[in-house]
């Protein structure tokens, strides 16, 4: 599943559609949260929107999961060059050429690196205007411009201009940075509509500090022209029975009077248009009654009406939230849940909340599950077990592995499959898969004999011998008759009691108390002050030792030493 969503991302990408790329390379992460290649992927489909920073974010985790891969420092270079962090990405590119000298995009990422560290903008005009922490003092006291610091993208906007002033330009034609720097500067820029400030689309430069000139505002306080905008006396009666509806449909809803709360709501909508919170609280009801369709009708109808109005983000993103909820009430399939999931996903582009995304979360473990369901087949399961068994005897191991993957992917609960599987990992040396595959087997049937066969053959060739006796004899408890456990258990002990007997050639005692001192247990006994005495008693105080041997707590943790290659007896 995490191949298929990476193909999808990379079909994405190459047709330029960098936001869908990033939603399933994002898809593929969930999938295999290990793979280093994903996050180079979408660390490549960010810095293609221009968006460094989650660009840089997943070129280290690329780097930290795969240190030795050239390609990652390629995307740490370019995500830093995109922040303009010169330097950084200087660094960047010459560890990427010091793994691959000879890699051609390292090569020239790094002249271009080189190039803009050497190369320094001029500085903004307005850089004093944007400096220190007194620019977010003068817009929390401004009333115009306080609300929009609870707006994630107006922060970031201004964040990236504190940064480097020169960016002002990348924003000049979003009309609440203008609005600030009006604030910063201390003058007041106006739309000729007398409505909220709007910049036009033209190629005039940005205000210069000398615009302070045109200041008398003084004078014109003095004597104000009326606001194109003012309400008629006619506009105000409206907007306030508007309003009165609007409560009066608020106390329906919460006496679950639906239908009294829609009438309410439609009325206010009739007598004003430019409010969507009626539309979103009739929306709501709907949603409540189980009217999915209309709750979805009404919230399109109030999204494209905010865009218009230019409304508050936070009421567009409760729209398309509301959306969500009920496209993933109405899901039956898990391709059902795509559209609620997109409508969850816009929401939190226009205002990040714990519900909205708690919403998102749902949508999507649900939309797993189903796929599970539905993907879900023993009979086909069973063909792909059988497959994999043909391969195996051909001892074509990674073939095998892959049907036995198929077959667990249509029947996830089958512990015949794991331990198949384990075993095919175990002759490909991939020990740690191995291991996990025999710990699900016998999670899923503890009487299961096989799965004790399988742990314990994979803890021997980790030579882990001590777990290994314990997987055997857990197993025989099951099966006491069963020959590979108590084979398994013979070969174990020989190897422990070839360590106690001081039999081990200087090299096997090397690897295995390098091995043996990586192991907790081990390292726990060793940080005992008990024990540390014991172990200063065998050597120098027999008296002491004698009665140690008595003891058959402390026998067995010497003896785990023994088996680690820790202490040797002779």
């Amino acid at each position: 599943m995490a191949e298929e969503a990476k193909a999808k991302g990379n079909a994405a990408f190459s047709s330029g559609d960098y936001e869908s790329s990033v939603r399933h390379f994002s898809d593929a992460i969930d999938l295999a949260p290990t793979n280093h290649v994903l996050y180079s992927n979408r660390s490549a489909a960010y810095a293609s929107q221009n968006k460094y920073n989650e660009a840089l974010t997943d070129a280290k985790k690329t780097v930290e999961l795969k240190p030795d891969w050239s390609k990652g420092y390629s995307r740490l270079g370019a995500a830093h060059l995109g922040l303009k962090q010169a330097q950084e990405a200087v660094a960047a590119y010459k560890k990427g050429l010091e793994i691959d000298p000879n890699n051609e995009v390292l090569k020239s990422g790094l002249a271009d690196a080189q190039a803009a560290s050497r190369t320094r903008q001029p500085p903004s005009p307005f850089g004093d205007a944007f400096g220190g922490p007194e620019m977010w003092a003068k817009l929390t006291a401004d009333p115009g411009t306080r609300a929009y610091l609870q707006q994630p993208d107006f922060v970031k906007m201004m964040q990236d201009i504190q940064n480097n002033p020169n960016n002002l330009n990348l924003y000049l034609k979003d009309q609440r940075v203008m609005q600030a720097l009006g604030v910063l500067l201390n003058v007041k820029f106006k739309a000729p509509t007398g409505e909220d400030m709007e910049i036009p689309e033209d190629d005039s430069p940005p205000p210069q500090p000398s615009v302070r000139k045109a200041e008398p505002a003084k004078e014109e306080k003095k004597e104000p022209e009326p606001e194109p905008m003012d309400l008629t006396d006619e506009d105000k009666e409206r907007k306030e029975q508007a309003l009165k509806e609007k409560e009066a449909g608020n106390a329906a809803y919460k006496k679950k009077d639906f239908e009294t709360a829609i009438a309410h709501y439609t009325r206010a909508i009739e007598l004003d248009d430019e409010d969507i919170s009626y539309i979103t609280n009739r929306a709501a009801v709907y949603l409540e009654m189980g009217k999915y369709e209309e709750c979805i009708k009404d919230c399109d109808k109030a999204v494209e009406r905010g865009r218009e109005l230019r409304a508050d983000y936070k009421m567009v993103a409760k729209a398309l939230t509301r959306k969500g909820a009920a496209l993933a009430k109405m899901a039956k399939s898990s391709k059902d849940y795509e559209p609620a999931i997109e409508a969850f996903q816009k929401a939190l582009t226009e205002h990040r909340n714990a519900d909205t995304l708690k919403k998102l979360n749902d949508a999507e473990k649900a939309k797993k599950e189903l796929e599970q369901q539905e993907y879900f087949d023993p009979k086909l399961a069973d063909e792909e077990r059988e497959k994999g068994n043909e391969f195996f005897k051909q001892q074509k191991y990674p073939e095998a592995v892959k049907h036995y993957t198929e077959a667990l992917r249509r029947n996830p609960k089958d512990p015949k499959v794991y331990s198949n599987r384990a075993a095919c990992y175990t002759k490909l040396g991939a020990l740690p898969e191995g291991l996990k595959d025999a710990e699900k087997c016998i999670e899923l049937d503890p009487t299961f004999s096989k799965g004790y066969t399988r742990k314990g053959a994979v803890q021997f060739f980790m030579k882990e011998y001590d777990k290994a006796l314990e997987t055997y004899q857990e197993g025989l408890k099951h099966d006491p008759q069963n020959e590979d456990l108590l084979d398994g258990v013979r070969k174990c002990i020989g190897q422990i009691n070839k360590a106690s007997r001081g039999d081990l050639t200087p090299e096997e005692l090397k690897e295995r108390q390098a091995k043996g001192m990586q192991d907790p247990e081990v390292q726990n006994i060793l940080s005992d002050p008990v024990m540390r005495q014991v172990l200063t008693d065998f050597q120098e105080n027999p008296k002491a030792a004698q009665e140690h041997t008595k003891n058959p707590m402390v026998m067995s943790k010497i003896q785990k030493l023994v088996s680690a290659g820790i202490v040797q007896i002779k």
